[in-house]
């Protein structure tokens, strides 16, 4: 049985939709992100499952039992859920071992006092216990936080942005953190995020949401290599769309090479066809695109962005199109140059061109996305 399922859950403030038709589950024990850009309904949708928000339509289901549906909601200190906010939300006037303390209520000292030791432990916070929250640092007050939320032994960890407060490394570094810690409690969790990098570091699985709408719900490699749409493409990593024609023997030609699909290019649901000499956009990441100085295809570096151990390229084709590569620092090249390319690319995601279709459906609003044509296919060189 799921811990948490949601089924068509819908949220409006007055004409708005802010949610709209959502639908998951979450196994016991698992961590999961719900990542979008600000607006999407993410926060939202976690204060609904927190029974901070009434829902207009479908139901939100905790270990098999409605909490929420059109005009019935259990109380939010009903559900067992426990909350991380994104400022802490720790008492001033209590220790750190009293903010922990604070939701277990009237059980035996001696078991408080056992299970407090515990958690700070835990969380790398023993001894720690007599200070005050202002005497801790940004990533220590947010340990004393978690901690606090798992006491109870709640049912559902909820993270609202968590680590948005901290500087980039603590935060990439205690998001590790905080992973471990609750796979060590055994808790199911959802984070609420806009940054992917977070996601990834904490999650099982993720929900891409965009206007209110779950456009992907995934593991974090399937995000990245096999988006359901180009918003997913867009949004997640970094990428370009390269121009492609489909060929014979389902191949794909593009200015980079020839990839040849292990099985026919299929068009997505409101393209049906996608026959010989159809036009393709071809989604291509950074490590798909290797330096080689051997390689016939060159390219002239536009921009290069220093990341230590790599230089992320942005390179013009022949054509004048534009493709990003992650190189080795080593090979350090200047603005303007022209270097050796070629294309090593896997678990190929292709879009159809829009004016390719003749169906009025194909025309792209801004509440629309598309589906891609996905084949895993090899370079012919």
């Amino acid at each position: 049985m799921a811990q948490l399922e949601l089924n068509g859950v819908i949220q409006r403030y007055g004409r708005h939709t802010v949610v709209d038709g959502v639908d998951f589950s979450l196994a016991a024990g698992q961590i999961a992100c719900l990542l979008g850009p600000s607006g999407c309904g993410k926060t939202t949708l976690l204060r609904c499952i927190a029974g901070f928000e009434e829902i207009a339509d479908g139901e939100i289901s905790l270990h098999g039992a409605v909490v929420s549906r059109a005009g019935q909601r259990v109380a939010p200190e009903k559900r067992r859920i426990g909350m991380v906010f994104q400022d802490y939300a720790l008492f001033p006037h209590l220790t750190v071992e009293q903010n922990v303390a604070f939701g277990l209520g009237r059980r035996p000292a001696e078991d408080i006092h056992l299970r407090v030791r515990q958690l700070l432990a835990t969380v790398g916070l023993a001894g720690q216990g007599e200070k005050f929250p202002h005497e801790l640092s940004g990533g220590q007050q947010q340990r004393v936080a978690l901690a606090r939320a798992l006491a109870p032994r709640p049912e559902l960890i909820l993270l609202d942005e968590p680590f948005s407060n901290l500087d980039v490394g603590l935060r990439e570094r205690l998001s590790v953190e905080v992973r471990e810690i609750l796979k060590r409690e055994g808790s199911t969790a959802i984070m609420v995020t806009h940054d992917q990098h977070e996601a990834f570091a904490m999650a099982d699985e993720i929900g891409v949401m965009y206007q209110g709408r779950i456009q992907q719900w995934d593991v974090p490699y399937n995000l990245y290599h096999r988006p359901a749409n180009r918003f997913v493409a867009d949004f997640i990593g970094q990428g370009v769309l390269v121009s492609g024609t489909v060929g014979d023997h389902n191949s794909v030609a593009m200015e980079l090479g020839t990839l040849i699909s292990d099985t026919p290019v299929e068009c997505n649901e409101t393209c049906s066809n996608c026959d010989n000499g159809c036009r393709v956009d071809i989604l291509l990441r950074p490590d798909d695109i290797v330096h080689d100085d051997a390689s016939e295809v060159k390219a002239e570096v536009l921009h290069k962005a220093f990341r230590g151990a790599d230089i992320l390229y942005t390179l013009r084709l022949g054509s004048g199109t534009e493709v990003l590569s992650l190189v080795p620092s080593h090979h350090n090249h200047a603005l303007g140059e022209k270097i050796g390319i070629r294309l090593d690319a896997d678990h190929v995601i292709a879009f159809k061109k829009h004016e390719e279709c003749d169906d009025p459906q194909c025309e792209i609003r801004l509440e629309q996305v598309e589906k891609p044509i996905a084949w895993h296919g090899e370079l012919v060189r």
